[in-house]
């Protein structure tokens, strides 16, 4: 494991020892030290008013109990989570996930991760993340609705426009967002639209909303190619997942001229040489809630591998948008080998930290989730500004908002490494330096809090 900032030290042996067991936050904590070194020589305030220290402890940790009933009658206990991370720079901003492996220490994680992503997109929003351990997949409408009613009974007393925003995530799309708006209307007796992003566009959505994370992670590697004086015309790109992240990334990659020729879900991936056909995947993913596997029965000149690693299908541009750590060492010497030039993540920490290291070490340039995958986010302060405002914008005015924002992502984290002579890694360090001061100096504004 490399060596940290000895300031950064005994910050991080705190860490592990206050969070025991909790090895994606431990992961998500060091990732960020392992940049802040060139931080702590130039503002030691930043240290010495423990700001650092403050930040990796959430403002306020939720766990409560989810009790539901299933179609059969039988009562249902799932656990909720909301992690309230940090609120410098605005309400508390971050995704609901329902997966069976969401625990604390994966909520803390996204919380942490979600402080700094909020800040480089320059909007008013603070960090935060929750979920459960219930999985909708294989329950009926009905159980995911009062899971939903359940999830919210409990949640609802801690949000707010100006206090805390959920949104989507894994498990949670417009269908969930929708119940748990329902319910915290019903509770409270407001139609607050402000109080969860991502909902329908007819009760107060924003168009693009769906699409943003997929084509906000596109947009960042096209600022990549574009400051290379190149673009994504002919290259073979390979996306991981097949949720709305992944989708829509292959919809963008597809429009600015590249070609997506593998994506996957939980069972294996397909390779169709002749390009991904979108809408089939579209239909089966989205409409039908089936599996990737589906795809050969139409397409049978593609190819479907049960298991296995989609980072093994050559290609120029890879983009994991499925989960944590799904690209480990291996996976990065196989995309090394067949010639990647670009890994940008789609999902949050795809990437574990021995692949990062070599695909710094080949010279592949790695752009961390933080900044890749913000557009998600961002789009959603656009929805609450909408809300605000009674508004509704455009799908093309909205568009060209979030490719604004990634734009000027890019901008940020090069400027930022270069401010602090960084050559190595200058998406991942820009990022997590740009990141860390803007919500450091407002901490430091604010007092002790």
């Amino acid at each position: 494991m490399p060596q940290l900032h000895p300031r950064l030290e005994a910050i991080f042996d705190e860490v592990i020892h206050t969070n025991p067991g909790e090895a994606e936050f431990h992961q998500a904590v060091f990732e960020v030290f392992e940049s802040l070194g060139p931080v702590v020589e130039k503002h030691p305030e930043y240290v010495d008013a423990e700001i650092i220290r403050r930040l990796c402890e959430p403002e306020r940790q939720l766990i409560f109990r989810v009790p539901w009933v299933d179609d059969a009658g039988r009562v249902q206990v799932n656990r909720g989570f909301r992690v309230e991370f940090n609120s410098a720079l605005g309400p508390y901003k971050g995704g609901l996930r329902f997966h069976p492996s969401v625990y604390l220490g994966i909520m803390k994680f996204l919380g942490f991760e979600q402080i700094f992503k909020n800040a480089l997109t320059s909007l008013p929003i603070g960090g935060a993340k929750g979920g459960s351990d219930f999985d909708p997949k294989g329950r009926s409408e009905a159980e995911v609705m009062r899971f939903c009613q359940s999830f919210m009974t409990e949640l609802y007393r801690h949000l707010g426009e100006y206090t805390d925003v959920p949104a989507g995530d894994i498990g949670v799309g417009s269908r969930e967002i929708g119940y748990l708006f329902g319910q915290y209307k019903r509770i409270t007796n407001r139609y607050e639209s402000g109080v969860l992003t991502g909902k329908g566009y007819a009760y107060g959505g924003s168009l693009v909303r769906t699409e943003a994370t997929g084509y906000g992670t596109v947009f960042f590697v096209n600022e990549i190619l574009r400051s290379k004086g190149d673009d994504f015309a002919g290259k073979r790109v390979v996306v991981s997942g097949s949720g709305n992240v992944a989708i829509f990334a292959i919809e963008k990659v597809h429009q600015l001229g590249g070609k997506v020729v593998a994506c996957s879900d939980s069972s294996g991936y397909i390779v169709d040489e002749n390009g991904i056909d979108l809408e089939l995947v579209k239909d089966i993913k989205l409409e039908k809630r089936g599996r990737i596997k589906d795809y050969v029965d139409t397409v049978k000149s593609a190819k479907y591998v049960a298991g296995g690693s989609i980072w093994d299908v050559q290609c120029d541009i890879a983009l994991p948008c499925a989960t944590q750590n799904e690209v480990d060492e291996a996976d990065a010497n196989s995309l090394i080998k067949s010639g990647a030039i670009i890994v940008a993540e789609g999902a949050n920490m795809p990437c574990t930290p021995e692949a990062i290291r070599a695909f710094t070490q080949a010279g592949v340039v790695y752009a961390p989730g933080k900044a890749v995958n913000a557009g998600g986010v961002a789009t959603s302060a656009l929805e609450m500004q909408q809300n605000a405002s009674r508004d509704s914008w455009s799908f093309e005015y909205t568009e060209a908002r979030l490719s604004e924002i990634m734009k000027n992502i890019h901008e940020t984290c090069v400027e930022t490494a270069d401010e602090y002579g960084l050559k190595d890694n200058i998406y991942s360090d820009g990022a997590n330096i740009a990141g860390f001061n803007k919500v450091a100096s407002a901490m430091l504004a604010l007092g002790v809090i």
